[in-house]
């Protein structure tokens, strides 16, 4: 089969492999697309290496049809539709995955769409609601509000009550993701996001949960100004690995500096997650009340250029690859 190897210049090569054989337990997915997130990226760079048994290449979340049935799988059948969750391996044409992260594929939406789904919303829901332990009325940050992880975080926790503060870099931006509902968009190019944030306290909306993908010296000029309690969830550090940080700040206001992966959960904590998405969010799916943002799709042999799309930070939501 086909699939996107990374070279030894960190480029990305469609080349042939061998096709994988479902083990027992396993799915095997004809891929007819993969969305490409920050971690893919990463991944090629060498600083974010695949779980222990995963394949080589990348691709963390997949649409497509059931191949082929490993033994003991009762959940599906050959011809399903269906979207998963890899811990690497997506740019392919087959993908041999745990029953336990495989998920029938909404109605009503396309493979693109759905391949947006699995990584991005688990990922939300876990940072929103089992990490950042969310409640109506509280206050979010959401940094990168123009990324494909915010544009499920942002609707998902307006729908549930919260008042959301993201930010983005430049006009244009802040323009293109009005219609996500965040009731504060930061230009960070105009605006300085810890002056921000003090305003919105004196105005009664402190930082009760922040969902950083950036991290940086500006997290360190932030904490003073959240809520007591605050739960700052680091997933990334796009911005920069090191801040400088008050840690009497930290103490007296009982903030609480979580790292969080979804990349790095057992499967087992990953099945039961994906199985709590499907519980709550496919019906809205379904009925349209939610849907994934595409930002580009490209084919499988052009994954190089989806990927500088993505870093050069130019997309509003998700970018997909399509397998043929």
């Amino acid at each position: 089969m086909k699939a996107i190897l990374i070279t030894e210049e960190k480029g990305l090569k469609l080349s042939e492999v061998p096709t994988p054989a479902p083990k027992s337990g396993e799915v095997l997915i004809r891929v007819r697309a993969a969305a490409v997130n920050r971690a893919d990226l990463l991944q090629r760079e060498g600083s974010y290496p695949p779980p222990p048994g995963c394949p080589d290449w990348p691709g963390l979340e997949i649409a497509g049809y059931v191949e082929k049935l490993g033994e003991g799988v009762t959940r599906f059948a050959v011809g399903d539709k269906v979207c998963a969750l890899l811990g690497g391996g997506g740019y392919a044409e087959y993908a041999a995955v745990p029953e336990d992260t495989v998920m029938p594929m909404p109605k009503n939406l396309s493979f693109e769409e759905a391949a947006a789904i699995p990584e991005v919303y688990a990922t939300a829901y876990l940072n929103l609601f089992r990490v950042g332990q969310a409640k109506p009325g509280e206050t979010l940050l959401m940094h990168a509000g123009a990324s494909g992880l915010a544009s499920a975080v942002i609707p998902m926790a307006k729908a549930f009550g919260l008042y959301v503060i993201t930010t983005v870099r430049g006009k244009f931006k802040a323009e293109k993701i009005g219609f996500l509902g965040a009731d504060r968009i930061v230009d960070t190019t105009a605006e300085d996001i810890a002056e921000v944030l003090k305003e919105e306290a004196e105005n009664g909306h402190p930082v009760d949960i922040a969902i950083d993908c950036l991290g940086g010296e500006a997290l360190g000029r932030c904490l003073p100004h959240v809520a007591f309690g605050c739960r700052w969830i680091q997933i990334a550090t796009l911005a920069g690995d090191i801040s400088s940080i008050n840690f009497r700040t930290v103490y007296v206001k009982n903030i609480r500096l979580i790292g969080s992966t979804l990349r790095s959960k057992a499967l087992e904590e990953k099945g039961k997650l994906l199985s709590e998405l499907t519980e709550y969010l496919w019906s809205k799916f379904e009925s349209g009340d939610v849907k994934p943002v595409i930002h580009a799709v490209f084919p499988l042999e052009r994954a190089m250029d989806a990927h500088n799309a993505l870093a050069r930070g130019e997309n509003i939501g998700k970018v997909v690859l399509t397998v043929e």
